[in-house]
């Protein structure tokens, strides 16, 4: 049976903005793929978590995204990280995304802080 593809948004700049969800993925999955490793690996520190990470980013996104479908397709659940907020928004993330979907593995997005919203908010515009 697959595993679960988990996209999860990561704070924009202080680290008390992740979600209790979001902890909680991180802790659970099997694999994190991180934009930057090293970058990750601080909020992992932070947070406690000793899941093992790999680097998912534009230099090697199409190569890297089959090898984790195949990871999930044995029934790994692997969550995907950007270095600040959600993965696939301006970020990488979208490949392995639409592989995911073409290989009718279930892909849940775990939400977290949004610059622009964020931005919005506090520009005083009526919304």
């Amino acid at each position: 049976m697959p595993g679960t593809l988990y996209l999860v948004a990561t704070p924009i700049g202080n680290l008390g903005d992740i979600t209790f969800r979001a902890l909680e993925v991180l802790r659970d999955v099997d694999l994190i793929a991180c934009e930057d490793t090293r970058h990750t690996q601080k909020l992992l520190n932070h947070f406690e978590i000793k899941t093992k990470t790999v680097s998912y980013h534009e230099h090697n996104e199409r190569e890297r995204a089959n090898q984790l479908i195949d990871r999930v397709l044995k029934g790994e659940s692997i969550a995907v990280v950007s270095d600040a907020g959600t993965p696939a928004i301006a970020d990488p993330g979208l490949r392995v995304v639409e592989a995911a979907i073409d290989a009718r593995i279930q892909v849940i997005s775990i939400p977290g802080p949004v610059a622009f919203v964020t931005a919005v908010a506090a520009s005083g515009l009526p919304t």
